[in-house]
């Protein structure tokens, strides 16, 4: 019996060859990005899991409050996490990481820079099990100067991962000496190391500060400490240990600072929560953001829906012309619950047959979604042991559903109403498919909206007045190593042709992290008088060459002395501060205890101007209050560059460099190319959604061109007999679009009011952004009609330039 279903299914199939392709193909469409989607989301939630100790991690971070400035970051004072695991046994291990920067690494006689390098307590791995390949866990960091490499940094130096024993020649100054060769980290991780030297190898005389952040602290608690209860034993230590050197700072007590709406918190992150949920100052890395996953995942769900409803609005429409085959089939004596059965059949293998036809598009696609998503997955990934299963089960239901209504409304007529053609009806007569239609195009008309307003967003970042000139600085990093002569390079920098100005510069404005330090309007340090501002380090030609300007007040000048300890404030720290002249002001920072070790000094800091407001974050933020320090002994020396022929230039720097810091590694980049990878994640996320509009407009469009196939077969007779009576070609044509028009722009006033508000919320993001204009609408709505227009229309015009003659010949 089932091999009979299955053989009817297959030859009604192949009868109907356009309504089964187009089925097929819009099904296999929604299902394949469907799947893509799916595996992006679950790599974004992946993130961390390989650790098995993952659930009991977290990560301690840092969130201030002070005087209307806020400093939120993930790294907090040397000594918290030590202090609570001596005063607290409910925490099993701690472990603290400090960035390392750049590290050099000597390789026949030419220095190698490389990234991912990290200082670590001898503790990592207690807290991190990441798999060794070589050497022990527990001693791999205890010894100075030795270092922790991962397998392709062991095969890019040594073509082998036999290297424990070994040495590495380290930032031109240190031999050290290879202890432990691990596993490459899981690219699904919060961060990603390739060398790991010892906490001990790097000294700062921070480690009972409990005012410097500077640390990425990470505990691991027993079984069954929940985050509300390590929160709880944190807030505690930061009273008892944190309060005395504030209070000692401040002179005031935490008490007055709390009611004055002031706070100093660190709370606690749990570690499977960073990637998605975190996005503060000194993240190791750029992290991903829950609200994209929320909003693929909709998307998926989405255009799934708009195939599934495309499946079942075509299997529903060819429905009808099958009404005479069920009144006969049912004189021959089949039971109801063979017909039944017979179209389960036939829908469920249309929706098997989609499901191959997906997985292999998904695989064909899946290189270019990487490429879009900036992901690794694997091909293999779409055969999982958990969303085969979950497939099948979907395209059985999916099958099920689409072909309920000829299993169960048309089986159940009798043969003689049926086979009188009492139930043929036309497209008008269907209320569910015309509802399925505007469902389909309300969703598309939604994507659209936020294609155009994403585009929109990312257009106005790039070309919004940020308060600097990016293009055409040429940035050389590294400068630290050619020490006392960093001061001639950039004077050489110079006399190159084509270089208008060259600077110092300790820090960027396309940074992902910075310095914060209190800063207070009288030497006496008074708690009410502070505000955090983030700190700027570099020399009297940086403004100039960064195409900055000075809103009051001058620059940096060798010919004042007294410009070392000078400051230049941008025009947010000034309101804040609140002077009425601000350059006839003095600010105020801690120097160092005083003598009884009870009290801080001060050092005092005129300001000398006044720089206009620049973005030195991201646009999600507001600028903050800026001060800006002079100093000419910093990491890099970025150019002002005016030569069309850029590769020549560079190649006279790399020479300049090659003769000033031989064996040293030369690296450069581009401030605009920084400036733009701080937006990657926006970037991707508008590649994406205008790849899934298209997706989604094609496949409602297939749906659409069906239903004006069958409409336009339903009313083949009518098409004639007008043509006789002498109605022209336009007028079949509006006869026949008419109604689908109408649908999609029902669809549109819908989504209208939908797709504000759903990008009005995505908007609050960013503290600069733009307002959706009228024209967004207008456009979505254009694109939408005449999209359907042109699919309505070419077939409706095929029908009314068919030969009458052909239609009538039976009659």
């Amino acid at each position: 019996m089932l091999r009979n279903y299955l053989k009817v299914a297959l030859r009604n199939l192949w009868k109907n060859k356009a309504f089964s392709a187009i089925n097929i193909v819009g099904l296999s469409a929604g299902l394949a990005v469907c799947l893509l989607i799916v595996l992006y989301v679950k790599d974004e939630l992946s993130y961390d899991k390989y650790n098995e100790q993952g659930k009991n991690i977290y990560r301690l971070d840092a969130d201030i409050f002070f005087n209307g400035t806020q400093f939120t970051s993930s790294v907090c004072p040397a000594p918290l996490a030590g202090t609570l695991m001596k005063d607290y046994p409910q925490i099993k291990q701690f472990v603290r990481l400090r960035n390392y920067g750049d590290i050099s690494i000597k390789k026949d006689n030419q220095n190698i820079q490389n990234h991912n390098a990290v200082f670590a307590d001898s503790t990592f791995f207690q807290v991190f099990p990441i798999p060794m390949i070589a050497g022990n866990p527990l001693t791999a960091l205890n010894e100075p100067n030795s270092i922790v490499i991962d397998e392709t940094t062991a095969k890019k130096y040594f073509n082998s991962t036999d290297v424990v024993g070994k040495t590495l020649y380290v930032d031109n100054s240190v031999n050290c000496k290879i202890t432990a060769v691990i596993k490459d980290i899981p690219s699904q991780s919060h961060f990603h190391f390739s060398f790991i030297r010892p906490m001990r190898d790097t000294y700062h005389d921070d480690q009972s500060d409990w005012l410097s952040n500077n640390y990425a602290s990470y505990v691991l608690v027993k079984p069954g400490v929940t985050q509300a209860d390590l929160q709880k034993k944190v807030d505690a230590t930061i009273n008892n240990y944190l309060a005395k050197q504030l209070e000692q700072l401040l002179h005031t007590n935490t008490n007055d600072l709390k009611k004055s709406g002031n706070h100093f918190l660190y709370p606690v992150m749990p570690l499977t929560d960073i990637h998605l949920h975190s996005n503060k100052s000194y993240e190791f890395e750029a992290n991903g953001n829950i609200t994209y996953v929320y909003i693929f995942s909709v998307i998926a769900i989405f255009i799934l829906l708009i195939a599934c409803v495309n499946f079942m609005n075509l299997s529903t429409a060819r429905s009808a012309n099958r009404a005479k085959e069920v009144g006969i089939r049912k004189v021959a004596g089949s039971l109801r619950s063979h017909l039944i059965t017979q179209f389960l059949t036939e829908s469920v293998l249309m929706s098997f047959f989609s499901l191959l036809v997906a997985l292999g598009i998904a695989a064909l696609l899946l290189p270019l979604f990487n490429q879009l998503a900036g992901k690794q997955m694997s091909v293999l990934t779409l055969f999982s042991s958990w969303l085969l299963p979950v497939l099948l089960a979907l395209i059985v239901v999916v099958g099920c559903v689409a072909g309920s209504y000829p299993a169960f409304y048309l089986s159940s007529f009798q043969p003689v109403q049926v086979l009188k053609g009492g139930i043929a009806k036309g497209f008008k007569s269907s209320w569910l498919r015309s509802g399925l239609v505007v469902f389909q195009f309300f969703i598309s008309v939604t994507l659209i909206i936020g294609t155009i307003v994403i585009y929109n967003q990312l257009n106005y970042i790039r070309s919004r007045e940020i308060g600097y000139d990016r293009s055409q600085v040429l940035v050389i990093n590294n400068t630290y190593v050619l020490d006392k002569q960093l001061k001639t390079f950039k004077d050489e920098m110079l006399k190159i042709s084509g270089v208008q100005a060259a600077a110092i510069a300790g820090s960027l404005p396309t940074e992902t992290g910075y310095n914060q330090n209190g800063w207070f309007k009288d030497a006496g340090l008074d708690a009410k008088q502070v505000i955090i501002m983030t700190d700027f380090y570099a020399d009297k030609n940086y403004i100039p060459t960064l195409g900055m300007s000075m809103s009051a007040g001058r620059n940096f000048s060798s010919e004042y002395l007294t410009d070392s300890s000078a400051i230049i404030i941008n025009e947010t720290a000034a309101k804040l501060l609140g002077f009425k002249d601000p350059l006839r002001e003095f600010l105020y920072r801690p120097a160092d205890y005083s003598n009884n070790g009870t009290a801080f000094k001060s050092k005092a800091f005129h300001i000398i101007g006044v720089v206009k407001d620049f973005n030195f974050s991201s646009m999600h933020d507001k600028v903050g209050p800026l001060v800006i320090e002079l100093g000419e002994n910093f990491g890099r020396v970025a150019m002002r560059i005016d030569t069309k022929n850029i590769p020549a230039l560079i190649s006279q720097v790399e020479n300049k460099w090659n003769s000033m810091a031989p064996g040293q590694s030369f690296s450069y980049t581009f401030l605009d190319a920084d400036f733009n990878k701080i937006y990657n994640a926006e970037q991707r996320t508008g590649k994406l959604f205008i790849t899934f509009a298209v997706f989604a407009i094609f496949i409602a469009c297939l749906g659409l061109f069906g239903l004006v196939t069958y409409a336009a077969e339903q009313r083949i007779k009518e098409i004639g007999i007008r043509k006789v009576l002498g109605a022209t070609v336009s007028e079949i044509v509006t006869m026949i679009s008419k109604d689908f028009l109408r649908l999609v722009l029902i669809a549109f006033i819908v989504a209208f009011p939908v797709g504000w508000w759903m990008m009005n919320q995505w908007l609050q993001s960013f503290a600069y952004r733009i307002n959706i204009s009228w024209w967004v609408f207008a456009l979505a709505g254009f694109l939408t009609i005449a999209i359907a227009l042109i699919t309505v229309c070419f077939q409706a015009i095929r029908a009314a330039l068919a030969n009458p003659v052909k239609s009538l010949r039976a009659e």
